[in-house]
């Protein structure tokens, strides 16, 4: 029986477990989510290695019958360092690798999940403290769409009328958008309801599908900037 396995794995979080060791959670193009536990001081070179956000090739060892897994060994061939060197950055790759983490990996989409999330890191990691957070609400409207969540901002969920150049879009978890016809019809007064202007509108259609690191030159309003913070807490928060 096979009990050592290899993938390319991305260091989403290591945290304390024990006096001396760690567990360490990776996304793997191969498997998702693996976690498993890391031995070694901390003069240990794989420890060293094995700190969040790297990427590379990881060898781990799997013993079924004690449902025990540990990390034999990872060779990094992308390290990130400027993500450490700005709070922004760090804040903003954490905030990432957690949602990863509670989307389980993107549900069986790794390998799409695995460059989603490569690319908002690549674009952090040179990125200034109003990038970071672009950069954050582009992978997050991405990673919904991954997961099969996001809904259309051009069209009203209830009635599938198209949204006028200066109208609001309201969403409500578990509809998508709605019109204000349709909002005041159906969920009069909601409190959870997420307004998406046409500034915000036209941001996130104007940056879709593109790349991360585009996004320096791209900024939407103030108002919009609040309206899209609101609309991704709401649109990935878990029942």
């Amino acid at each position: 029986m096979q009990r050592t396995f290899s993938s390319s794995a991305l260091v989403l979080r290591v945290r304390p477990a024990g006096e001396s060791n760690r567990e360490a959670s990776f996304l793997s193009a191969e498997e998702g989510i693996i976690t498993a536990t890391l031995f070694g001081g901390p003069k240990s070179r794989l420890r060293s290695h094995v700190s969040p956000f790297n990427y590379g090739t990881l060898w781990t060892y799997r013993d079924p019958a004690r449902d025990f897994r540990k990390v034999s060994d990872f060779d990094v061939s992308s390290w990130r360092p400027g993500l450490r060197e700005l709070y922004e950055r760090s804040a903003a790759a954490s905030l990432i690798a957690g949602t990863v983490l509670a989307g389980h990996g993107g549900g069986g989409s790794w390998t799409g999940a695995l460059a989603l999330t490569g690319a908002a890191l690549d674009a952090l990691e040179s990125a200034d403290e109003s990038c970071c957070e672009r950069i954050t609400l582009h992978f997050l409207w991405n990673w919904a769409d991954l997961l099969g969540h996001q809904p259309d901002p051009l069209r009203c969920a209830s009635c599938a009328c198209e949204a006028g150049g200066d109208g609001v879009l309201w969403f409500i978890q578990g509809e998508g958008f709605l019109c204000n016809r349709c909002m005041l019809r159906d969920c009069p007064g909601s409190a959870s309801a997420a307004a998406l202007g046409p500034g915000a509108r036209r941001w996130l259609l104007a940056v879709g599908k593109g790349s991360p690191a585009e996004l320096v030159r791209c900024s939407p309003d103030a108002a919009s900037l609040g309206e899209l913070r609101v609309l991704m807490n709401r649109l990935l928060t878990y029942d």
